[in-house]
């Protein structure tokens, strides 16, 4: 998978593409808006998503990088979240997972996408599994 120049302006297309068209078929794509931990102000973040039950999994592998995507950071400041998939917007909670069950997770979820084991082999750390709760 190759990485765009200017992930930023990649972004705000992918952005404005979900919003004007409803979502993005064939692939599933959420928009994720956290809260700045310095500013308090809206981050929009298109991601893949893996459902589990009725919440929803992100990935924070952050393409293999060493350092944890600044999506997840926020989270962790302030987990209250808005969730945006093909046909609504919802508020939810998010929330890290740890221990044996992010294992599991992140097992079952390099069983479908197996590029998130290349992932975590570059990262040099766990790469977090973020479960989206609807509140």
């Amino acid at each position: 998978m190759t990485m765009p120049e200017d992930m930023q302006a990649h972004n705000r297309a992918l952005i404005e593409e979900f919003r004007a068209s409803g979502g993005t078929p064939g692939r599933p794509l959420l928009l994720l808006t956290t809260s700045g931990r310095r500013t308090g102000e809206p981050r929009t973040t298109p991601m893949m998503y893996v459902e589990d039950g009725d919440r929803l999994l992100v990935i924070a592998s952050n393409a293999g990088a060493t350092r944890e995507p600044d999506w997840c950071r926020n989270l962790r400041a302030n987990p209250a979240v808005t969730v945006e998939i093909t046909g609504e917007t919802y508020p939810a909670t998010a929330v890290v997972i740890t221990g044996e069950e992010r294992d599991r997770l992140f097992a079952r979820i390099c069983e479908g996408y197996p590029f998130f084991r290349d992932h975590q082999a570059k990262a040099g750390r766990t790469i977090p599994v973020v479960a989206l709760e609807r509140t």
